[in-house]
């Protein structure tokens, strides 16, 4: 069965959408002030118009099928611009804002991104900015059915991907030790063989920054005491702002992280390289944002 945008029922995928975003039926009647059993039926419709199944029963739990989940970011699209609309015409724009939506990969130092997404705010005052933040793996998904715009990430897009993509190089830098004051001037000297035997906080081992740290490490014979693996790089940042152990960052946000974690350098480690792309699924970048994001990362952050 095809369906068309004639026989496509909005209700009845307003009711799907309620259902999918609140989590249960049960959850969704308050919201859309309805019985159970009515959006039941609704969302029986909507999948017998469809010819697919968008839910499945795992126990007590109602989890979206995978064309579910695909149905779920086509309709949170379309009704985010709906209110759009709305706030719109209340308050009698005439322009609607640019809407940028971007994956950030969860490996992406946060105020690295921050300075990354700095100049296509800037160049779009009217930018409506949307981030979600996950496994670069599942961003690309997302990526690949346009429910995003751009992806941002350490990493490049891996060719055994089913997604084509293209992988733009935003840029590259070292990496800077931080510590607390005291920690900082403990280990300043004799650096960087005074990393042997420091306590260290790491990224866990299923990124490239700690990939490039432990070859650092093998080649030039160092052995620190790891005290913290940690996977979130915000939480990494805060446990060496309370002087947990010693912990890099990208040098490129190094004045950003003094000041944001009041933090000391403790030396600089150029040799592991910080990498860090855009990745899309059209060769030619074409959105705005994108587009001012990459010209600033290449004309002026990493240079």
């Amino acid at each position: 069965m095809t369906v068309s945008l004639n026989t496509l029922n909005y209700q009845h995928l307003l009711y799907f959408w309620v259902v999918a975003r609140e989590g249960s039926i049960a959850k969704a009647t308050t919201v859309l002030h309805l019985t159970q059993p009515t959006i039941s039926t609704q969302i029986k419709l909507l999948e017998q118009s469809m010819a697919k199944k968008l839910f499945e029963r795992r126990g007590r739990s109602l989890v979206m099928t995978e064309v579910g989940q695909v149905v779920f970011r086509y309709a949170d699209e379309m009704f985010r611009t709906g209110r759009e609309l709305l706030e719109a015409v209340s308050r009698g724009d005439s322009a609607s804002p640019t809407r940028f939506v971007v994956g950030i990969s969860d490996a992406l130092p946060k105020l690295t991104t921050w300075r990354l997404l700095q100049p296509a705010i800037e160049a779009a005052p009217r930018l409506r900015l949307t981030c979600r933040i996950d496994k670069t793996d599942r961003l690309i998904a997302d990526l690949a059915v346009h429910a995003l715009d751009v992806v941002l990430a350490d990493t490049p897009a891996s060719p055994n991907l089913p997604v084509r993509t293209f992988n733009h190089l935003l840029g590259e830098c070292g990496v800077t030790v931080f510590a607390e004051e005291s920690l900082a001037a403990a280990h300043r000297r004799k650096f960087p063989q005074s990393l042997n035997g420091a306590p260290f906080l790491l990224p866990t081992e299923n990124t490239a920054l700690r990939r490039s740290l432990d070859a650092w490490f093998i080649a030039n014979d160092i052995v620190p005491r790891v005290v913290a693996e940690v996977e979130d790089v915000a939480i990494l940042q805060v446990f060496g702002q309370e002087g947990m152990g010693l912990f890099v960052a990208p040098t490129v946000v190094e004045t950003q992280i003094k000041r944001h974690y009041g933090v000391r350098v403790v030396g600089r480690l150029p040799e592991v390289r910080e990498r860090f792309y855009a990745i899309s699924v059209e060769r030619k970048l074409l959105h705005p944002a994108v587009v001012a994001l990459t010209d600033a990362a290449r004309q002026r952050l990493f240079v």
